[in-house]
């Protein structure tokens, strides 16, 4: 959920626009002049500003130009009464996103943001992708799978440590990637160690590197991930599968930011930013004697719940359409459609493999069909039985399968319908009865427009 921020003297129009961005989905704040809104703004999390031109304690300039200088990528939006049009202007000039006058429709205001925040994701994007960095599409608006990205994307600001816990399968290495990313580290090296997949002896060579002669076998010398990950991202895979005689060396490094070779005799400084990712649960673990006590406290600075997709069902039909078109460029087919039927058989499967048992259900499913659509026997999968639902959808009672029930309806209509329209979302919208907002609101609330090589 973005944040936005008014700065408005007038505190009846300063509520009015809070209230209707806050019913379109937005966390606002809001400040009554120019000293106390660049303090919100260097407060952080600040997605968009929209600015009074006229205000006490510096005008609205006055706070283009600071925003500007604080972050040149925050879209800041100028609200001006008829006469001040050339200040206005003079703002757009100056790197302000738009303009808009007095009085406005909040429908109108709403647009603007909209477009916006578009073009700032797609500019981020764009940058990422022009540094070779492939951005990876974490696919979701489930409400835990959105409360994480939101988390990461603050998360990914800053030098704190981040622990990732989720299932397998949930995507926690998408999560550790969009973190470097996102992060002013992007440029440097994002280095990878799943401390589960490699023998105990061997890891912390594989960690810290060694000196020639270190060991036996050890004919010259190694670099350790920390220091290929020095000025970048360490991302440490299944944290809590360490043994726990090398915790107590790892946490000496997070303590330090240096490290010693095995076999060396001398501190080598680093600058590594550590995610760390686990599907164990960790409290237990200390309290089992597995898991460092220290160690847990120094890596949970900043964690983060990446939710199972059983409890993000909504999201299946978005992750499918996602996968689909992954498999298809990648197999050289044709894009494929999957049958309601079928869809049906995806919404009620347990996942117990999560996102990653999803992708490589639709994988199987484009080798074995042959025509244009996706059917139930091409999937494997059990179809589900009359007149029942997941257990995902029964554990919190009659209300929320009801609900989850509903939005799986909503969502498969809404696909039909644009399909039928070519993507005409105002004919869409007519042949629904809703309005072109409310529309538009749902194609964002269910993930429909979606396109990336990974998602999570």
């Amino acid at each position: 959920m973005e944040t936005l921020l008014i700065i408005e003297d007038r505190e009846q129009l300063a509520e009015m626009l809070t209230q209707a961005l806050t019913d379109a989905g937005y966390h606002v704040v809001s400040a009554p002049d120019g000293r106390q809104g660049m303090e919100r703004v260097r407060a952080g999390n600040i997605d968009l500003v929209v600015t009074d031109l006229r205000l006490p304690h510096g005008d609205g300039l006055s706070v283009l130009r600071a925003v500007k200088a604080y972050r040149l990528s925050i879209p800041v939006i100028v609200m001006t009464a008829y006469g001040s049009i050339e200040t206005a202007v003079q703002a757009v000039k100056e790197g302000a996103y738009d303009f808009i006058t007095k009085p406005f429709e909040p429908d109108h205001l709403l647009i603007q943001i909209e477009r916006a925040l578009r073009q700032q994701r797609l500019m981020t994007e764009n940058r990422i992708f022009k540094e070779g960095l492939p951005l990876p599409q974490l696919i979701g608006t489930a409400p835990a799978m959105l409360h994480a990205v939101e988390q990461m994307r603050k998360a990914a600001q800053g030098k704190t440590t981040v622990l990732l816990c989720g299932e397998s399968g949930t995507g926690k290495e998408l999560f550790a990637q969009a973190t470097h990313q996102l992060s002013p580290r992007r440029e440097k090296g994002f280095v990878a160690i799943n401390c589960a997949a490699i023998p105990r002896d061997l890891l912390e060579s594989e960690l810290f590197g060694h000196e020639r002669g270190a060991f036996t076998g050890a004919i010259e010398k190694r670099t350790g991930k920390f220091e290929l990950a020095d000025k970048g991202t360490l991302f440490l895979d299944e944290i809590g599968d360490m043994d726990p005689a090398l915790q107590a060396k790892l946490l000496r490094v997070l303590e330090e930011s240096d490290l010693m070779r095995v076999g060396g005799t001398v501190n080598i400084k680093i600058d590594v930013r550590v995610v760390a990712a686990t599907h164990h649960n960790l409290l237990e673990a200390v309290a089992q004697k597995r898991f460092r006590e220290d160690l847990y406290f120094r890596l949970n600075v900043f964690p983060i719940l990446i939710p199972p997709l059983r409890e993000r069902v909504e999201d299946i039909p978005a992750l499918t359409d996602h996968f689909i078109a992954y498999y298809a460029h990648e197999m050289k087919r044709e894009v494929k459609t999957i049958s309601e039927e079928a869809l049906e058989i995806l919404m009620a499967h347990p996942w117990t493999g999560n996102v990653r048992e999803l992708r490589n259900s639709i994988e199987r499913a484009m080798i074995l069909s042959e025509g244009s659509v996706i059917l139930p026997e091409h999937l494997g999968l059990r179809a589900p039985q009359p007149g029942t639902v997941s257990d995902s959808r029964t554990e919190g009672g009659l209300q929320q399968a009801s609900e989850a029930a509903a939005r799986q309806v909503e969502s498969r209509m809404i696909r039909k319908v644009l399909k039928e329209t070519e993507g005409n979302k105002a004919r869409a919208a007519e042949r629904l009865q809703v309005s072109y907002k409310t529309l538009l609101t749902k194609i964002k609330d269910y993930g429909i427009e979606t396109s990336s090589p990974h998602a999570a």
